[in-house]
């Protein structure tokens, strides 16, 4: 089985003219992005068409960044309703901006049939510790509380990003030391595995706590092994993902195909491309 575990399926019509000019730069498929968006159907053909078995559909909020209100979750819970066999909802709660994070969480679970929460410290402009600094972000506790009390595990950003009013000190991964401590039995996935600049963060994070896991989503599988040379060490806490429409990733199938012609032990192939994640959300 092929998941591909961070996969950008969103209301585009959301989107900041700057946030959809910098996705749209170079793209030639933009009319077939759009159709599979509106068509819940036609992505699974797509799928299908690129041996892809199931997919975590990566959704969260940045009205000041990308776009993205909190309708985001109602429009992916809907897109995904049909679907939940092959189709994972991932919403968003913007923990600086929302009064009640925790019961936000709570309302889109239940409400929208949400089985994943996306942070993005870079496009919500906070630290995923903030908790622990006296009182910026009072919610944020309560929000890994009510995760972590409801099973649903969080995604949370690492690593730079390119678009426009993105603060990318946010993006390194060491804060989320703390919130592995705090909350261990937290399912906690960092995106992207802190590329390009925080690889070996993520890596130490990967072997020091049992609940911290990375998705490899937005490197490019040819780059992989220079990334993370001891990957197969971490293969069991490892989920592939392709970041498809992102800026530079022309197509899944093709990073499933690129991934495929690693160097790589078959356990550890088969753990990365669908073990791994099929176990996080094998009950969600």
């Amino acid at each position: 089985m092929v998941i591909d575990a961070h996969i950008h399926v969103q209301p585009w019509r959301q989107l900041r003219p700057a946030a959809l000019d910098r996705i749209a730069s170079g793209r030639r498929d933009l009319d077939l992005i759009r159709r599979l968006f509106d068509d819940p159907p036609a992505f699974l053909r797509f799928l299908d068409e690129q041996g892809i078995d199931r997919a975590v559909l990566v959704n969260y909020v940045s009205p000041d960044v990308i776009g993205f209100t909190d309708e985001v979750n109602e429009w992916i819970g809907n897109y995904c309703r049909r679907h939940a066999d092959r189709l994972i909802a991932v919403g968003g709660v913007h923990p600086r901006l929302t009064p009640d994070p925790a019961g936000a969480l709570q309302h889109i679970v239940e409400k929208d049939g949400i089985r994943a929460l996306k942070l993005h410290p870079p496009h919500q402009h906070f630290f995923p510790n903030g908790y622990r600094d006296g009182g910026s972000l009072p919610g944020l506790a309560d929000l890994y509380e009510r995760a972590q009390t409801l099973r649903i595990p969080i995604i949370v950003h690492t690593g730079t990003s390119i678009f426009p009013d993105a603060r990318n000190t946010y993006g390194d991964p060491m804060p989320l030391d703390d919130v592995a401590v705090d909350f261990p039995q937290l399912t906690i996935i960092m995106a992207h595995g802190g590329r390009p600049l925080w690889m070996e963060t993520c890596f130490f994070l990967l072997r020091r706590h049992p609940n911290v896991y990375m998705d490899i989503s937005g490197i490019p599988p040819k780059a992989l092994l220079q990334y993370f040379p001891r990957i197969e060490q971490v293969a069991h806490k490892t989920l592939f993902g392709t970041d498809w429409p992102s800026p530079g990733v022309e197509s899944p199938g093709g990073n499933v195909q690129a991934f495929r012609a690693l160097a790589l032990r078959a356990e550890a192939m088969e753990a990365i491309l669908g073990g791994t994640a099929g176990r996080i959300f094998a009950k969600r």
